[in-house]
């Protein structure tokens, strides 16, 4: 699955921009915030995507960082938030101060994003505060150490899974690796499906 795409920058309308790829325009609809951040027409620029698919149509969303991204689908986990309006809350309020407002359960600045009533941020706050995946400085710590393995976690956390746990699972696998007299940087994908499977069985 497409993770990121950088190409050049051709344009932009108010919810989406254009980037060319070896002679491919993408459309990529992006958070009216962040559309005038990417840069300015004939620059290279890299965007990182998530790709909407239902049988009657296709999109391909676009976000400054993984971060941003990981927010995006923490929020269409709510119920009753699609990627649509997961999109224009986040044109309605900056990621960081968004992040801030679930962590603190603010639902009042939480309101003060257009098309978002009291409910539906409540909903927002039950459902995400503690549990965002890609927080920026919001006040969970980040691990002290990096983890050599980050791009497997990293990918874990992008399909949906708890930091935490996909960190854990991760280097527990690594670590057998190792009992077993196996170098794990080299087996970095049977690292990540096994910790798929490990992830869905438990």
């Amino acid at each position: 699955m497409f993770n990121s795409i950088s190409g050049i920058f051709t344009g932009r309308t108010a919810e989406s921009i254009y980037i060319e790829t070896h002679g491919i325009e993408w459309e990529v609809f992006v958070p009216a915030l962040s559309a005038d951040r990417f840069g300015a027409a004939g620059s290279t620029v890299r965007v990182y995507t998530w790709l909407y698919h239902r049988e009657d149509q296709m999109k391909l969303f676009g976000f400054l960082t993984p971060a941003d991204r990981s927010l995006f689908l923490d929020l269409i986990k709510v119920e009753g938030i699609g990627p649509k309006q997961a999109l224009k809350i986040l044109s309605g309020l900056d990621s960081k101060a968004l992040e801030a407002a679930l962590e603190a359960g603010d639902v009042a600045q939480l309101q003060s994003i257009p098309g978002i009533g009291k409910k539906t941020a409540q909903k927002m706050v039950l459902a995400l505060k503690g549990q965002l995946t890609g927080l920026h400085d919001t006040g969970r710590p980040e691990p002290a150490k990096k983890s050599e393995f980050d791009d497997i976690i990293t990918a874990l956390i992008d399909m949906g899974y708890d930091r935490k746990r996909a960190a854990e699972t991760v280097e527990s696998i690594a670590q057998s690796m190792r009992t077993s007299g196996i170098d794990p940087t080299a087996k970095e994908e049977e690292i990540f499906r096994t910790s798929i499977v490990t992830l869905s069985s438990t």
